[in-house]
């Protein structure tokens, strides 16, 4: 029985599952366990089983449902864990909004979204129904600001509305190709820090695709007379787009047309928007709730998927998902309405990298595609046959009639069953590989939890690997350490071939990959192609090129570092003229050497003290003139090398100033730096000396300075943050923008 069965997390998802997922009291006391948690699930999904009529199988199904989940061969996504059972019980984590050409309606959406974000959710728009910027207002005699600006609005509504625990809403934003505002879109992410909630992507059709290939022109269509404005070479936005995406990541691509070719109600409407992380194309106010089954879960130990534990898992976890869209309380009427008429669930999988590690068959192989074909196809042809099942049982979903469903004469109860979404937050629970990603190393150094030490993680089925060749030594583990891969390592090619990292694989094989999945996927599929750092924008195009050869529904690339260089674009401005209108990188000083001021011999000016870990820092600040020219910063209690260093900070930050570096750009830099040992001082947690001292100098100016979100780096822990499924995930501690 099910009662039985207890739930076996590692220290680490046990700390995941406290900060993030387990219920507390007012005063942030815990007040459920790992355990609790799971039941309190089970049993608030259970609850639908007795609104069908058989209040008597409840119990067995919540007994059922919490020994799947306890263990962990299903979890569903994070708005369940976290809301299912309790008063917010909104549990469905995407979601797609309308974006009208009205005042009315874009604060409409806007509204909506706040609604969403509180709830957990996350919300995809396509804005090319608004007018271009410049168009004619009539109401106003005025003219349009254009889908951009309003983005920014989305943007910082997303940031004010924080959603539970450490998520912040985040969205996708889609505009079509052919709308006159699609070059300002294209370039909306170069300035660092702009629409930082957002993923964006240009929405693009095979008429698109085959102007560029043909090197057509293009039209640029106003949205609200339907009148083409202005021609552009195909190839000219392509390119542009390849070179953006190089650049920072974005745009994406969304390819419509092969979205809507696998619309299953066509007769309810067009689907031309997803959610944030582009693995679930969603009609205007549908929400979708997504669970992963763990693949590493269902391998058996002479390395074969066990097909009968699949099949059992697959048909439960329909059935657990459909049960969730009876329970749940969707935060507006409208999504309400439209996720019951279509009653879409999204299927996926999470673990995928272990099975191949495993099985022994690399990535990046004919092998691994042939497998990833038939592990998609079982469960989706399961996942279809269950929810004809609970049709039958239940009824099919109230659009049936007139779906493409019901043209093929099969009785469903869900309009789509599988996605392939991001695992970041649960895979962590689950300590499994994320998604269908490749894993991003096989060794690292981790945060341990409520501590200052650092714990080495080693991939447990390459240490036994190692093991059973006879190649595991202290002195390799420190190697693969160094390294980040076993590439460039002496081992045999065989465990060489099987244990790559995401950087090992050529995007070739990225793409190949996420083709292999979607082939037998309802939606889509959430995959991060990952380029090297000296990855070329040829290497973009042909990316691009051959996702939607190989019939992707959208694409999202990432090359390592990318953010690094962007900080070196202070300012930007545009080349007039259609064959160039690039980027032009202009530094803070053209040319020659900045030689500091010196200083004079009397200087006046204002000493702070900030609590730290390592004692009090006590922070001088002199100004010349009215304007900071030199810091001095002491520990008053610490060990030798902390007050070296901390004396070397002031230097440096001295230097800076007496070279006309602005102080608010210093404090940019140094303020939300994460350390190992943070301190709270009053309302204020004190992350690291530096941030100390970014501080410190904030309180000596008498001011705040507003700070970005650092890109590529954990707003929780400071550590780098990996770019995987279409967004961000930290690898030190549990953050998952997304998930």
């Amino acid at each position: 029985m099910s009662e039985q069965i207890r739930p076996s997390f590692s220290q680490n998802a046990i700390k995941v599952l406290e900060r993030r997922y387990l219920l507390k009291d007012e005063k942030g006391n815990l007040i459920e366990t790992p355990e609790n948690m799971l039941w309190r699930v089970a049993r608030a999904v259970a609850k639908a089983e007795g609104s069908f009529g058989d209040e008597g199988s409840e119990k067995e199904w919540a007994e059922r449902f919490f020994g799947m989940m306890a263990r962990l061969d299903f979890l569903p996504n994070s708005p369940t864990l976290m809301n299912a059972g309790t008063s917010a019980g909104q549990l469905s984590a995407c979601f797609v909004l309308p974006i009208g050409d009205s005042m009315e309606e874009i604060f409409d959406a806007l509204k909506y979204t706040a609604l969403v974000h509180k709830s957990g959710g996350g919300t995809g728009f396509n804005f090319s129904s608004l007018r271009p910027y410049g168009d004619i207002v009539k109401s106003t005699k005025g003219v349009a600001s254009g889908p951009v600006s309003f983005m920014e609005l989305f943007d910082h509504t997303t940031d004010v509305v924080k959603q539970g625990g450490m998520r912040r809403g985040a969205n996708m934003g889609i505009l079509n190709a052919d709308h006159p505002d699609v070059v300002k879109f294209i370039k909306a992410k170069v300035e660092e820090g702009k629409l930082r909630n957002f993923n964006i992507s240009i929405g693009v059709t095979q008429k698109f695709m085959r102007a560029i290939l043909n090197d057509e022109d293009w039209d640029l269509i106003n949205p609200r007379t339907k009148e083409v404005v202005d021609r552009i070479k195909a190839l000219y936005l392509f390119d542009l787009i390849c070179e953006m995406a190089w650049k920072t990541g974005d745009p994406g691509m969304i390819f419509l047309d092969k979205i809507e070719a696998s619309n299953p109600t066509p007769h309810l409407g067009s689907i031309v928007a997803t959610n944030p992380c582009g693995e679930q194309p969603l009609l205007p106010f549908e929400s979708c709730n997504l669970g992963s089954i763990n693949l590493s879960n269902m391998i058996l130990s002479n390395r074969e998927i066990d097909w009968d534990k699949l099949e059992q898992t697959t048909r439960m976890a329909v059935r657990f998902l459909d049960d969730v869209i009876e329970i749940n309380q969707f935060p507006i009427k409208e999504i309400a309405d439209r996720t019951k008429t279509t009653r879409k669930i999204g299927l996926g999988v999470m673990g995928w990298a272990d099975v191949l590690f495993k099985a022994r068959i690399p990535y990046d192989s004919e092998d691994a595609l042939e497998l990833a074909r038939q592990v998609m196809c079982f469960i989706s042809k399961i996942g279809h046959e269950e929810s004809s099942k609970l049709a039958e049982e239940r009824g099919p979903f109230p659009a049936w009639k007139g779906s493409k469903w019901e043209e093929s004469g099969i009785l469903m109860r869900n309009a789509t069953v599988t996605t392939i979404a991001p695992t970041g937050t649960i895979s962590l629970i689950a300590e499994v590989s994320s998604g269908i990603e490749p894993v991003f190393a096989l060794a690292y150094k981790r945060k341990a939890f409520g501590g200052s030490a650092s714990l080495t993680y080693v991939n447990e089925i390459l240490l036994d690997a190692l093991k059973e060749e006879g190649l595991y030594t202290e002195e390799l583990i420190e190697e693969i350490l160094t390294k980040g891969s076993l590439r460039d390592l002496d081992l045999p090619e065989d465990i060489k071939k099987v244990f790559v990292t995401a950087h090992d694989i050529v995007p070739e094989w990225h793409v190949r990959m996420q083709a292999a999945f979607q082939e037998f996927t309802d939606n889509a599929v959430s995959k991060t192609i990952n380029l090297p750092h000296d990855a070329s924008v040829e290497d973009v195009k042909k990316s691009f090129l051959l996702a939607y050869e190989l019939g992707c529904k959208g694409i999202t690339i990432f090359r390592d570092r990318c953010k690094e260089d962007q900080v070196l674009y202070v300012g930007a401005k545009q080349e007039t003229g259609k064959e160039s209108d690039k980027i032009t990188v202009m530094s803070v000083v053209e040319q020659g050497y900045v030689k500091p001021k010196k200083r004079p011999p009397v200087l006046s000016g204002k000493t702070v003290k900030i609590g730290t870990s390592y004692g009090n820092l006590y922070l001088t600040l002199n100004f010349i003139d009215g304007q900071p020219f030199e810091v001095f910063a002491t520990l008053g209690k610490s060990g030798k090398d902390t007050q070296a260093h901390t004396e070397a900070l002031g230097r440096l930050i001295s230097l800076a100033l007496r070279s006309g570096i602005p102080i608010d750009e210093i404090i940019k830099q140094l303020k939300g730096i994460g350390g190992s040992t943070p301190f709270l001082e009053g309302d204020s947690l004190i992350l690291s000396l530096p941030d100390a001292i970014a501080r410190g100098l904030e309180k000596a100016l008498g001011k705040l300075v507003e700070v970005q979100e650092r890109g590529d780096m954990c707003p929780v822990c400071g550590a780098p943050l990996i770019h995987a499924e279409g967004c961000e995930r930290c690898i030190s501690c549990d953050y998952c923008k997304c998930d």
